[in-house]
């Protein structure tokens, strides 16, 4: 498999497989993930992924293209075997089933659609595939038809609607069909951004009363947080950290994680920390502690992180530092304006609410509050909070 052809297989697959269940018995629905390992052609895809997901939960995938996302999704759905490790779903080892043997469905990011049915044939597609009676199967395209709002559409075909409305489309006939697991693999891409919040609120609202496995694939951090649930966070073919998907972006377990989760991106900063000083790059900001042994940092070389809407043009604590830096350029982002900073060897990105205006290499007072700052070794390891405590206060 190359990762260009990511969607061949899958667009010959709108109904994805008969509705078969694994291991009836179980109450719960489990997936579990055992140390899966995907090559291709000696490239290594996945590696060392183990991980366990229950029915009712809403995990997403994070990570910047090529990271692993769809591979993963695709190991899952059985579209790929895994070169090592097992899968096994309520307490079965599935890792040589066909997709047909899984129950799961699938949305894309593109407009999957048989264009010589109509809407309410499209979503009605697995449920015909699965033997349903007429009648059953007109509630359950009329129900998840109203939910996404396109039961006005179900006589008209997909060349006939919007690119939202086809999306729409694609994700009921998937939902349709109450499948253990569904995987979206960026659906929401190619949407504009009204439209993707509107979805983003209908796909939690059709998941929230089942038993469904969800794992949701995108790049973006913003999504991440705004989808909730938990956030597996994918690097190099590699889960670097999962929870919640407010802690994975509070709290960064590593240096890589902290540069992966937050857009834009937060400020990562060479520090160097004394009992009397604080120097950033070659910025130094005198500094003498109230109590240095309860900050509890030896002194030497750190890396410090700054999220980019906590720095500042305006002191807001007695506790800032305050860096004097030059404007290289500043973006007006709707109604935000990202400020790019320098001095020295020194670069950060400032996240200002509103329209701000700015003249390249304009001298500029910046403030950095510690208190909303991570501390993490050169090595990359995070040793937590920056400071605790007022630090910037002379005696």
């Amino acid at each position: 498999m190359a990762k260009n052809n990511t969607h061949s297989t899958l667009a010959l697959l709108p109904g994805f497989g008969t509705l078969v269940h694994c291991c009836e018995g179980f109450q719960s629905v489990t997936l579990i993930l055992d140390d899966i390992q995907l090559s291709v052609d000696s490239e290594l895809y996945l590696r060392d992924i183990s991980v366990e997901l229950h029915g009712g939960s809403f995990n997403v995938l994070l990570g910047r293209t090529r990271a692993g996302k769809t591979s993963l999704l695709r190991v899952i759905a059985g579209l790929e075997k895994p070169s090592a490790g097992r899968i096994k779903f309520n307490g079965e080892d599935i890792t040589q089933h066909t997709v047909q043997q899984r129950n799961v469905a699938m949305v894309y990011q593109q407009f999957i659609n048989y264009p010589h049915f109509t809407v309410g044939d499209n979503i009605a597609s697995p449920l015909k595939q699965a033997g349903l009676d007429r009648k059953e199967m007109s509630s359950r395209v009329d129900a998840i038809a109203t939910v996404l709002q396109i039961d006005g559409l179900l006589d008209r075909y997909p060349l006939e609607l919007s690119g939202g409305q086809q999306q729409r489309t694609a994700m009921a006939r998937a939902l349709v069909k109450e499948a253990d697991l569904i995987l979206f693999d960026e659906p929401l891409a190619n949407l504009d951004y009204k439209l993707r919040e509107d979805l983003r609120g209908d796909i939690r609202e059709l998941l929230k009363q089942r038993q469904t496995i969800a794992v949701y694939a995108t790049t973006e951090p913003q999504e991440a947080l705004a989808l909730g649930g938990s956030t597996l966070l994918m690097h190099e073919g590699r889960i670097i950290q999962s929870g919640s998907s407010a802690d994975v972006y509070l709290r960064p377990s590593s240096i890589t994680a902290a540069a992966l989760s937050a857009e834009p991106p937060r400020n990562i900063v060479p520090i160097t920390i004394t009992h009397e000083s604080i120097t950033l790059g070659q910025v130094e900001q005198p500094l003498v502690w109230s109590d240095a042994s309860a900050h509890d940092i030896p002194p030497g070389n750190y890396l410090l992180v700054v999220p980019a809407h906590n720095l500042s043009m305006q002191r807001r604590s007695v506790d800032d530092l305050a860096l004097p830096m030059n404007v290289e350029l500043a973006e007006i982002n709707g109604f935000e304006t990202h400020v790019h900073l320098a001095a020295n060897n020194v670069t950060m990105l400032a996240q200002l609410t509103g329209v701000h205006h700015f003249d390249l290499d304009q001298a500029v007072q910046v403030y950095l509050p510690l208190e909303h700052s991570l501390l993490f070794s050169v090595h990359g390891q995070l040793i937590g909070p920056a400071f605790t405590q007022a630090a910037g206060r002379n005696q």
